[in-house]
């Protein structure tokens, strides 16, 4: 039940900041969002050094977490840029396909098993992109791919951040990530830089710290219960997302995307039940099973 409750956490803290990210994006450019995301989520993250102390920062994997940065924030900016420019619910329905790409990534990249099942779950969830993308019709656009482009980023940062927590706290995986996305996120920022005017101010903060409270819940989560069982509550971000889409921005739901989103859910359900049961099957091998986590 705690479990359950920390995910649900999570979900909701993280679809409060997708809105903040596009209520910010009215007056700023993506890249700079994503700085000001990165920065308040960096003072959010500070409390975890007076809870454990300055070596919770002695780490021999500085290299790893510096590589992991700069795709993160590589993802980060594909992603802001989808939320800012795409309706809601379709650039958050597209970002539920990265799972697809991690399990492709840990087969490829870590020699780990995938038998038929989880392939066909894999291409069934590459159909439901398509359903969203619609590629060669008048509803295809390009900024869909941007999206995809995120999911496919985050897939590696997945891979690598399952390498790290092999010898690395969460919390430490956490605050370093804080930390060294803010100078990754500035300079870009800086070659379009505003400085934000009124309710900006209050958008901007929120996402940082929505979306470093959003990181700790789920990753607690993760640690006390199966990613099976917690992978449909992290599913609620999309309808919440879609509702707040339509009573703000009047954005309307169409069934293409109700269509693809759903098949993309069902096939990432259906990789992280048997994630969990492989590794609850081969504790000690294999790469830890990764639950489906939005947008950082």
């Amino acid at each position: 039940m705690r479990a359950a409750l920390l995910m649900f956490a999570s979900t909701v803290f993280f679809a409060f900041m997708v809105l903040a990210i596009r209520l910010a994006s009215e007056q700023l450019h993506s890249f700079e969002v994503a700085f000001f995301r990165s920065f308040f989520g960096m003072l959010a993250a500070l409390p975890l050094l007076h809870r454990h102390g300055i070596g919770l920062l002695k780490t021999q994997q500085l290299p790893r977490y510096i590589v992991r940065c700069i795709l993160g924030t590589a993802a980060m900016f594909c992603g802001f840029w989808a939320i800012a420019n795409l309706p809601l619910a379709h650039a958050v329905s597209l970002s539920y396909s990265s799972p697809l790409f991690v399990t492709i990534a840990a087969a490829l990249w870590l020699g780990e098993q995938v038998r038929a099942r989880r392939w066909s779950a894999v291409v069934a969830g590459f159909i439901g992109v398509l359903v969203i993308v619609r590629p060669g019709t008048e509803g295809f656009s390009w900024g869909s791919m941007v999206a995809v482009t995120a999911a496919v980023i985050s897939a590696v940062v997945a891979i690598q951040i399952k390498q790290l927590t092999r010898t690395e706290p969460a919390d430490r995986v956490v605050l370093w990530t804080t930390i060294l996305w803010v100078p990754m996120s500035f300079l870009p920022a800086l070659a379009v830089w505003e400085w934000p005017q009124g309710m900006t101010w209050l958008w901007v903060v929120a996402a940082g710290v929505l979306g470093t409270a959003g990181h700790m819940f789920w990753t607690r989560a993760l640690k006390l219960g199966d990613v099976s069982a917690l992978s449909p509550i992290s599913f609620l971000q999309l309808p919440i997302v879609a509702l707040l889409g339509w009573l703000l921005f009047a954005e309307a739901l169409d069934a293409w995307t109700v269509a693809g989103a759903a098949i993309i859910l069902a096939a990432n359900g259906y990789i992280a039940h048997r994630e969990a049961k492989l590794a609850r099957q081969r504790p000690v091998t294999g790469a830890t099973p990764a639950a489906n986590k939005p947008t950082e």
